[in-house]
This record gives C-alpha cells, sequence and structure tokens, in this order.
C-alpha cells in the first residue's frame, strides 16, 4: 500500500462527515476514516482545519438544519433528528449559539416554504403562452 501524507487521511475523514453527517456518526468514526487514533486524530484535525472534528460536524448538522427550516415546513423535532442530532434541547442551543436566533425565530425570519414551490415548466407553458385568437372575432 502507498504512502498518503496526513492531509489525506484527513480530508477523507472530513469528506465522511460531508457525506453522513446525518448518520449516527462520531469523532471515533472520522478518526477510523483517517487511519488514526482519536486523540492523535483531533489534534491534526483543529491543526488542519481550525477546528475540533466535532465542532466541525456539529456545524455541518447546523448548516443543513438552518437550510431545511428556510426551505421546508417540517417540524423543528423532525429537522433535528433528520440531521442527525439526538436531543431538541441541545440542538437549540447549538442553534441558537450559531445563528444568534432560535429554530422557531429563524424560521420566522424568512418566507413560508408553501411560497418558494416551484412551478412545473408544463403548467408554465401552457399558462404562459399567448392564446390562438382567430382574427375575424
Amino acid at each position: 500500500m502507498a504512502y498518503a501524507p496526513p492531509a489525506r487521511h484527513l480530508l477523507r475523514a472530513k469528506d465522511l462527515a460531508d457525506a453522513r453527517y446525518a448518520d449516527d456518526l462520531d469523532v471515533e468514526d472520522m478518526a477510523k476514516a483517517a487511519g488514526l487514533s482519536k486523540a492523535h486524530f483531533s489534534r491534526e484535525f483543529r491543526r488542519a482545519f481550525g477546528e475540533s472534528p466535532h465542532v466541525y460536524l456539529l456545524t455541518r448538522r447546523l448548516e443543513r438544519a438552518a437550510a431545511l427550516l428556510r426551505t421546508t415546513d417540517r417540524s423543528i423535532a423532525d429537522i433535528c433528528f433528520s440531521v442527525g442530532l439526538q436531543s431538541i434541547g441541545s440542538f437549540t442551543t447549538s442553534f441558537t449559539r450559531m445563528f444568534e436566533l432560535s429554530p422557531a425565530a429563524y424560521r420566522a425570519s424568512f418566507p413560508p416554504a408553501a411560497s418558494q414551490v416551484v412551478v412545473p415548466s408544463c403548467v408554465v407553458r401552457v399558462y404562459g403562452r399567448p392564446q390562438h385568437r382567430p382574427a375575424d372575432r
């Protein structure tokens, strides 16, 4: 097996967090993906990316939760669990710390998700085209 620099291992772990943030994923799983012990991985990850792997994973989850709050009408609890978090209380606390608004207040600061419904292109074509009217009317 060819030697790969540690940065590549760290990127593999970061990619795992980006792809599977909603799964039951923790720092131990990320360390395994990097092929390092948990303690060494945490030190190297922080040195390379400027934040701990736990904070990075939490940030990814909260960013996704914010997107779901802006664009869906799903309940806050459903969003919390769907992004991989286990506690609504800690979700609310972490979300408020990051976005300076509670999840409910954050959602209220955006237009309702129903107003962002995309109209299918076939409907636009039917109703957007001029209607043919005979000239002899």
